[in-house]
């Protein structure tokens, strides 16, 4: 192998040395896959007692989604004496606060424009929530407002965080998997990771993270921030690796929820934009902490390190890396750079987005036909279009893994407009489209 690279062009070994390091880096997470097609959906002992919970929603503008999830929390099977659904509405021009009344929230209106955003919101919820119920829920479930719960929801995450845990992620699950191409790349990326990364994860004993909507924390922790501390564009992450860094173990619970998944790349590339961006920032703030925790022995911070940082930074870097070594062969008209150099990158860059495309399809088709229970889609041929989907969808992280690094990112809302109730999600995800 040596022999052979070492007759070719430096932008291919180049090439060649950053797949070699993104593999290394990655290789650990086929043995999640193993782990947890082996061992299954993790299975949680019965809790001990049910504890007391308050669910915060923040909402801005979203009068047309916002009832169906008051009433789906509203319908747990768990006892309703033992919870209350808080809802945010931030901002709001429309109907959002009437509808959340109406379908059973306590509702609260906010007004701050110049602290916008869903982390700003929560620190409010919070710390109202602190003030006027003190010692009241031992738990808070942060959610959004297109999702949905699956009537079991709360009886599952019962059971982990009765087992001790701070906060409990759970089962990210899409109720508009057949909308376009691109929310079937959203809904087989959730599916995965509850599956097989933070099914894993807890098979092994090591940190979850949590991400979006869908999760519990402590109040114990939420009191002993006096609110909530996490504002940067993925405020999920922040909290997550702050966990991790601080040998704080995050849970994960078979809970299942729905969340709607935008359906254009244009709504795509803003939202992931920002999560690009906002995995920048925590990197660049924690990256310290990691490394220190890593040094203590943590293997979730380096799971989490390897989530936040090399596939993004070292895609940049190969990027532009070839970018130039094309731009200055095109611009000497090969005195400089050859053309047969030129052309043996080509071959690289080419070869590398296949195979990088090859992979996540392998990855996307274990996760389609291992949970297609939960997918809930009757037709095969949109599941075989969602695998390809899903590949289309992880490399279109390239460029804005690029662009993210180097243009200023604002939070822009995402409009939500599929209102469907749990019973519709069952009946098949391929009849639920836009709305």
């Amino acid at each position: 192998m040596v022999s052979l690279l070492s007759g070719s062009s430096p932008i291919v070994l180049f090439n060649t040395v950053i797949g070699g390091l993104l593999t290394l880096f990655f290789l650990y997470q086929a043995v999640y896959v193993v782990v947890s097609y082996r061992g299954g959906e993790v299975s949680l002992p019965p809790a001990r007692r049910r504890h007391t919970y308050a669910f915060l929603i923040a909402a801005h503008n979203e009068e047309e989604v916002i009832g169906n999830l008051v009433r789906s929390i509203l319908d747990q099977t768990y006892p309703r004496e033992l919870y209350e659904v808080f809802v945010v509405a931030d901002a709001c021009t429309d109907a959002t606060a009437e509808r959340a009344r109406e379908a059973g929230a306590v509702v609260w209106e906010r007004y701050d424009l110049a602290r916008k955003g869903k982390s700003w919101v929560m620190d409010y919820g919070f710390d109202r929530i602190l003030r006027e119920h003190p010692g009241e829920y031992e738990g808070f479930f942060v959610f959004d407002a297109d999702n949905i719960l699956a009537p079991d929801y709360v009886e599952e995450m019962n059971k982990a965080f009765d087992m001790g845990y701070l906060a409990v992620t759970s089962y990210r699950n899409s109720k508009n998997f057949a909308s376009s191409w691109v929310s079937m790349g959203y809904a087989v990326n959730f599916v995965r990771e509850a599956r097989y990364i933070n099914n894993a994860r807890m098979l092994l004993g090591t940190s979850c993270t949590v991400s979006g909507s869908g999760w519990l924390v402590s109040e114990r922790v939420v009191r002993g921030m006096h609110g909530w501390d996490f504002h940067c564009m993925t405020e999920d992450h922040q909290f997550s690796t702050f966990c991790i860094a601080n040998g704080i173990r995050i849970g994960y619970a078979p809970a299942e929820f729905f969340d709607e998944q935008p359906v254009d790349f244009r709504s795509s590339w803003t939202q992931r934009l920002r999560w690009a961006k906002g995995f920048y920032q925590v990197l660049f703030s924690y990256f310290g902490d990691l490394v220190r925790a890593m040094r203590r022995g943590s293997w979730a911070a380096y799971d989490e390190f390897v989530t936040l940082g090399p596939a993004s930074i070292l895609t940049v870097v190969m990027v532009l890396a070839n970018a130039a070594f094309l731009l200055v062969g095109w611009l000497s008209g090969g005195y400089l750079i050859s053309e047969a150099e030129v052309s043996a990158c080509t071959v690289s860059l080419v070869s590398s987005v296949a195979s990088t495309f090859l992979v996540f399809a392998a990855a996307g088709a274990v996760t389609v036909v291992t949970e297609r229970r939960h997918i809930r889609c009757r037709d095969s041929r949109l599941l075989a279009k969602a695998v390809l989907s899903y590949a289309l969808f992880m490399i279109s992280y390239i460029p804005i893994n690029v662009v993210a690094l180097f243009r200023r990112v604002e939070w822009v809302p995402t409009r939500h407009s599929i209102a469907v109730t749990f019973a519709d999600v069952e009946g098949g995800s391929e009849d639920v489209v836009e709305g």
